[in-house]
């Protein structure tokens, strides 16, 4: 039936590919290190230039399960292959896919919507808060970023607070940052997580003063763009409590903090002890693939029926759900929570070594394979190494290892590799980052 042969694509230098993304992709699309790489295959751990170098990969964490795992791509290959359509016909896949989501959850959360990205599912969960509670206010974190679709933007003061944004929108609420490290209470303070917590009782009165409730509290279960800052034990449930009764629903945003990264358990929200309401994910669902979902409780489900369908034309797509099924496979078969657990334990633990020993590192936080390393000039002022972060990070691509930063003043270190990053990686990173070190001091 079918006789086209697809044209080969160019092989075009990486000075070609610039000039030509310049000419024809958004201008406002950024390229990482100040030598782009053009990277032309990924395995495991490793993605690969042009001319076969290999780089250890310690950010990518879509590729959650490994570069182009092949359980994964045969999944894929195998039901492209076969049929992709939307999900008004029946098909095993979607309701298989559902199933066997939900049952990693607590049992309050059941109901699943599918979603094209992390960015569809924070959308999606917004408006099935708002339609159950009624309200339209939100409370989020400071310097949370949650997607990038017009009301994402709007709900993530990374953006609309950073270069080029608007500002606060007045619907939107800004609770307090709970870093332990650089924040008003400080580890070791008992009550901290208390403490930041009952920042949202500010942010509630706010809303009050405008003639308006709370519809949602936002909060990511581990803090990714504020600077891989992990929530103090309590945090949470305190939070939630606030947020609760004031009417407002709880939204855990595990887009990258999911499906076992934290380790010890398969949900990052977990480690808190709470069951929140909505649970939004993303990014690492397919490896790759495009799509997100949607987690929570039935009467929250149920309230979204009002008469207006939610159809998303692609999203939960024979295809997607083949390859989202492979890789809960591979998690379990391959044991990658119970690696995450190990192999973070052990860099967290040496890298807790090197900050005796190197002053740039001011903290060393983290839970299971998503790491933060915050790097400071002084280690009692804690100001900030932003500068010097962008050495390190520099040195390590050079040596074939690649990084990147986040944090408020963008001196972290963000350590999210692939779940198949072994000791054997772990060390070899340990190693280059201890000359980096060296070099800058």
């Amino acid at each position: 039936m079918y006789n086209t042969i697809a044209k080969p694509i160019p092989q075009r230098s990486a000075e070609e590919i610039i000039q030509l993304r310049r000419q024809h992709l958004n201008p406002t699309l950024s390229m990482s290190y100040q030598e782009p790489i053009k990277m032309v295959r990924g395995r495991g751990a490793y993605l690969y230039d042009e001319q076969g170098n290999a780089y250890l990969d310690m950010v990518n964490n879509v590729c959650h399960v490994g570069h182009c795992h092949p359980t994964v791509v045969a999944a894929g290959q195998a039901q492209m292959a076969e049929l992709n359509t939307n999900t008004r016909y029946l098909h095993d896949n979607i309701v298989e896919y559902a199933q066997r989501l939900a049952v990693t959850f607590p049992k309050e959360l059941s109901v699943v919507f599918l979603t094209n990205s992390g960015t569809e599912a924070n959308d999606l969960a917004l408006r099935i808060a708002k339609t159950y509670t009624q309200n339209n206010d939100i409370i989020v974190v400071d310097h949370a970023y949650h997607g990038n679709s017009p009301t994402m933007i709007e709900l993530s003061p990374y953006k609309f607070d950073g270069k080029g944004g608007r500002g606060r929108p007045a619907q939107i609420q800004v609770a307090e940052i709970p870093d332990d490290y650089r924040g008003q209470f400080r580890r070791g303070d008992s009550k901290a997580a208390l403490q930041y917590a009952n920042d949202l009782h500010r942010c509630i009165q706010a809303i009050h003063d405008r003639g308006a409730k709370p519809a949602a509290f936002y909060c990511e279960s581990i803090l990714g763009c504020g600077g891989q800052v992990v929530l103090p034990q309590g945090y949470l449930a305190a939070a939630y409590a606030h947020a609760r009764a004031a009417g407002a629903v709880c939204i855990a945003d595990e887009v990258q903090v999911g499906f076992g990264r934290s380790g010890q358990h398969f949900w990052a929200f977990e480690s808190q002890n709470v069951i929140p309401d909505i649970v939004t994910l993303g990014k690492p669902i397919c490896n790759g693939h495009p799509m997100g979902a949607v987690v929570t409780r039935p009467e929250i489900a149920q309230a979204f029926i009002t008469g207006m369908e939610y159809f998303n034309t692609f999203a939960g797509n024979p295809v997607s759900c083949a390859m989202g099924l492979a890789v809960l496979d591979v998690i379990e078969q391959e044991q990658l929570q119970k690696n995450a657990a190990e192999v973070g334990a052990f860099l967290l633990e040496a890298l807790m070594n090197l900050k005796t020993q190197h002053p740039l590192i001011g903290d060393v936080r983290g839970m299971g394979l998503f790491i933060g390393v915050e790097l400071v000039k002084d280690q009692t002022l804690r100001t900030p190494a932003t500068q010097e972060c962008k050495c390190v990070i520099e040195y390590l691509k050079a040596h074939r290892i690649l990084l990147s930063s986040d944090g408020p003043y963008d001196n972290v270190l963000k350590i999210k590799p692939p779940l198949v990053f072994s000791l054997a990686n772990a060390k070899e990173f340990l190693n280059c980052l201890e000359e980096a070190l060296k070099t800058l001091s």
